[in-house]
């Protein structure tokens, strides 16, 4: 889908995820209840929204977000998708509005094993815009009470070994979600100026890898009715 140089005149609702399959409920609703035009977006009264698949990963979101914010400035940006969770008090299921992101496995390895953030390393100092303190905030809306908050943390590789998770665990104590797109998508958004929510619904607990403790059908299926309940608030 094409979306450069849409013109809409109507609030503009970006809604990215990183594969399809995560918001297929929420794009066949929007199938069935708006109207698709040439560009591929979908609208419907005062409404517009833009669904942007970008693909799995850092790379692919901001290289997507990107080359989309080069040629457009929509009212809001949503990212949703599943994640893990490292903190054991979240349920499977649970859907949460994802306030802090940082990421995860920028530096390098030491030789014991232990890992030296970017930061720790000098390369960039932790204060640089759009870091505080080294994390990704999104300020504008930590007061919303509409969902509970959580801390993400972004990876390149999604934890599955005891002994990396513990490292890890220790490493970013306030971590509470992992995800291989979020901080990539609070980049994009914070150097664009662009307000923006991530959504995140829990699809397995970050543990040694067992995919059959899974719920992926679960998260999927709580994370699209909050999508559905949040496109139609506006």
């Amino acid at each position: 889908m094409n979306y450069l140089h849409a013109k809409i005149s109507a609030m503009q609702i970006l809604l990215t995820a990183a594969t399809p399959f995560e918001i297929a409920p929420v794009l066949q609703w929007l199938e069935s209840n708006f109207a698709r035009n040439e560009s591929g977006v979908f609208e419907k009264e005062h409404l517009a929204v833009f669904p942007l698949i970008t693909g799995v990963g850092v790379a692919c979101t901001c290289w997507r977000l990107g080359q989309f914010f080069a040629q457009n400035k929509p009212g809001i940006a949503l990212n949703a998708g599943v994640a893990g969770a490292f903190d054991r008090r979240f349920r499977i299921g649970d859907v949460f509005h994802v306030t802090t992101e940082r990421f995860g496995d920028l530096g390098v390895e030491e030789a014991d094993g232990s890992f030296t953030d970017l930061f720790e390393l000098g390369l960039t100092d932790a204060g640089t815009f759009p870091f505080a303190g080294g994390v990704l905030k999104n300020d504008s809306a930590m007061q919303s009470g509409f969902l509970p908050v959580a801390n993400g943390l972004t990876v390149n590789k999604v934890h599955g070994s005891g002994a990396s998770i513990d490292m890890i665990r220790a490493k970013y104590p306030d971590a509470q979600l992992e995800s291989m797109e979020g901080a990539a998508f609070f980049f994009s958004c914070l150097h664009a100026g662009i307000p923006f929510l991530e959504i995140r619904a829990i699809s397995n607990y970050v543990e040694p890898r067992n995919r059959e403790a899974w719920n992926l059908p679960l998260a999927i299926a709580n994370l699209n009715e909050t999508l559905r309940e949040i496109i139609g608030s506006f």
